[in-house]
């Protein structure tokens, strides 16, 4: 195969194949920038994503209802959130430990539920939008055809979010309570219900990311399969300034670099597929130091979050 057709092979459908991979990570990191709003730093989403990527999967193999999977698989990561939200607000526990605590749990959970299903596959998932005339229109045609329902709703999610966080007055009271439970308090505002909120929002949000993972996007369960998103997920809310609106095009970066190792090995190129596997992290890694020295000159972060990362040095 010529250089120019490894391009062509590397380049066709790659906007979908970067859509597909970043829906499970746009919707965890929507559901960690919701926490975060809220001054709560929760380091549990990648036990949370495990944890919905089991239960959506199992409920989908066992029902063959890849809706009921999604949902559910959100109430999982909902479930396992509560604890966080138990062990920071009503016992004043280190939310880093917390949150540690939280994700080993979920791996464990999860690689042991997940013991009887590893080797299935879902055969019916989600289906295509079968649009035929609009498969006929150039460049975005192919796209909006090959996308499944949970890859619009996780596109609509994202300024549905941000329309919510700075257009309505419960947003506002979520960013208040963020600056400062003090503040908030004073205002009568109970800053701790509020945090709960957010803290059990981005739980059911990285279940279901971890059940689009499962059921949508890889179709099986495999220990262990989220290979980090959650903690990445973390790190781009920072690079997405705790912005609903800039989360989707932070996602698509992660997505893109995944979908391009990948798109790279089946071409055959002559690079180490251990190699190409880093390049997803190795691109939010560099990002995410790059955005973080810019963070801390303009500002953004919650001033609840000061507070957190000072508690931890």
């Amino acid at each position: 195969m010529s250089f120019g057709d490894t391009v062509i092979a590397v380049l066709n459908g790659l906007p979908v194949s970067a859509l597909r991979s970043a829906t499970p990570l746009l919707f965890v990191t929507l559901g960690e920038t919701l926490t975060q709003r809220v001054g709560i730093i929760n380091l549990g989403v990648e036990g949370q994503m495990l944890v919905g990527a089991i239960t959506g999967f199992a409920v989908t193999i066992t029902f063959g209802n890849p809706w009921m999977g999604l949902l559910l698989g959100g109430v999982a990561g909902l479930v396992l959130s509560s604890i966080h939200a138990f062990l920071c607000l009503a016992c004043g526990s280190s939310q880093i430990a917390s949150g540690i605590g939280v994700w080993i749990l979920g791996s464990g959970l999860s690689a042991f539920f997940g013991r009887a299903f590893v080797g299935e596959k879902i055969e019916q998932g989600f289906r295509t939008l079968d649009l035929p005339r609009l498969a006929l229109v150039p460049v975005l045609g192919p796209l909006i055809t090959e996308m499944t329902p949970v890859i619009g709703i996780a596109i609509i999610l994202s300024p549905l979010l941000g329309l919510w966080l700075y257009r309505s007055p419960t947003g506002l009271t979520w960013r208040a309570v963020g600056e400062s439970t003090t503040v908030s308090r004073a205002m009568g505002i109970n800053s701790l219900w509020i945090q709960c909120q957010g803290i059990m929002a981005g739980g059911f949000l990285s279940g279901i990311g971890g059940a689009a993972l499962s059921v949508d996007y890889t179709l099986t369960w495999a220990e262990g399969m989220t290979v980090g998103r959650g903690l990445v997920a973390v790190g781009l809310v920072i690079v997405a300034r705790w912005n609903p609106y800039l989360v989707m095009p932070v996602a698509l970066l992660f997505g893109g670099s995944e979908a391009l190792a990948l798109r790279l090995q089946a071409a055959g190129a002559p690079i180490s597929p251990y190699l190409m596997g880093t390049l997803p992290y190795l691109v939010a890694l560099v990002v995410l130091v790059i955005n973080y020295g810019q963070v801390r000159q303009t500002g953004g972060m919650p001033e609840g979050l000061r507070s957190v990362f000072s508690h931890t040095v």
